[in-house]
């Protein structure tokens, strides 16, 4: 029951932070005529002072020091903090110079970088529908490639950014909170630092602005860090597979604002591309839809089959047993569903284990 409320309250929390990434196209103009830079440096100073309220609040310090003796993952808090820094950079960089439809293509296409990333650095094994929308994915890549004249780099940075991202923060299995603070903490140092440098040659927009637009700024903090946290609940409570159908929700608001109320401009070749993208996730969409309820249905004629014989243990071929209760081993083919990346630890060339909400913890 516990379990099951964790997942339950890991999928609102997920869909509150995919939400307000999609509205997030709404803020960032407000903050001109500050340049991204500036905008981003203030966002990474002022997310560590809003977590560390939120630490205060909650009165959770201990990990700090496992942290500092862990080098390993300090290690990979600090490259976690970097690969953020782009995508931020660059997403705020893409609003404010009119191109939120392009912003908004990087996450639709960021399960199929996911995906990618499973089979050239985990070595996973994909089904054939998989194999098929990542296949059109490319092609929506080149059609967009023609009809911008370029290939959609604003596109392909977020996409491998974040799928970077969220693939190290798996790694780390840090809460939310905890991993947020540890991340800002890396980059407060060098945004402090810039800020300074842009008060002491006048080029500041913080004071400059007035105080609306300082107040705007500060915002900042809690414009990243609200999400950021909700994401990292997310990811500690729901299989990754399961952040990968929700973050479907922050793109689909994106590009409804870089139409609808950006007005951006959408030709027959740009409309195609998209349209392969959807076609792209649709696929993967029913695949993972269609793998879960086999699992499901195979999970369940295995504890059945257990319970039938409880006092019988079914050797493994490693001279293991299988008893009742215990995690059923399912056949190679029973990947996650939507082919998303797993635990590094994971089987993926011998068989994956059946889904386990005591086990499904990552981040």
């Amino acid at each position: 029951m516990e379990g099951k409320n964790e997942q339950r309250a890991g999928l609102l929390y997920g869909i509150g932070a995919y939400v307000m990434w999609g509205l997030v196209p709404l803020f960032w103009p407000l903050l001109k005529p500050s340049g991204a830079i500036e905008i981003l440096a203030h966002r990474m100073v002022w997310s560590l002072g809003v977590v560390t309220i939120a630490l205060l609040a909650v009165r959770r310090w201990a990990w700090i020091g496992e942290l500092v003796r862990d080098r390993r993952k300090l290690a990979l808090i600090s490259v976690a903090a970097a690969t953020i820094t782009v995508n931020w950079g660059l997403y705020i960089w893409a609003v404010n110079n009119g191109q939120v439809v392009e912003a908004s293509l990087g996450y639709f296409i960021n399960p199929l970088v996911t995906i990618a990333m499973g089979v050239l650095l985990l070595g996973e094994r994909l089904r054939p529908v998989q194999w098929v929308a990542v296949a059109t994915g490319l092609t929506a890549v080149l059609v967009l490639a023609i009809g911008y004249g370029r290939p959609p780099w604003i596109s392909l940075v977020l996409a491998f950014s974040f799928a970077t991202y969220g693939l190290i923060k798996k790694k780390v299995n840090m809460g939310g909170l905890e991993s947020l603070a540890a991340e800002t903490a890396v980059l407060f140092v060098p945004a402090l630092g810039f800020l300074l440098w842009l008060a002491a040659t006048g080029k500041s927009t913080f004071t400059a602005g007035g105080t609306g637009h300082g107040f705007l700024l500060a915002a900042t903090g809690i414009v990243t860090a609200i999400p950021l946290i909700c994401f990292g609940a997310a990811a500690v409570r729901v299989p990754l597979s399961t952040l990968g159908l929700l973050q479907y929700l922050a793109p689909i608001f994106q590009f409804g604002l870089g139409v609808v109320y950006f007005k951006e401009s959408m030709p027959p070749e740009r409309w195609a591309g998209f349209a392969l993208v959807w076609l792209a996730l649709s696929l993967l969409t029913w695949d993972a839809l269609r793998t879960a309820r086999r699992n499901r249905a195979l999970a369940v004629k295995l504890l059945a089959t257990a319970a039938a014989a409880p006092a019988t243990a079914t050797p493994t071929p490693e001279g293991a047993a299988i008893l009742p209760g215990d995690a059923a081993i399912l056949p190679s083919d029973a990947a996650p569903p939507g082919g998303t990346t797993p635990a590094p630890d994971a089987a993926t060339t011998t068989g994956t284990e059946a889904p386990n909400p005591a086990q499904q913890k990552i981040t």
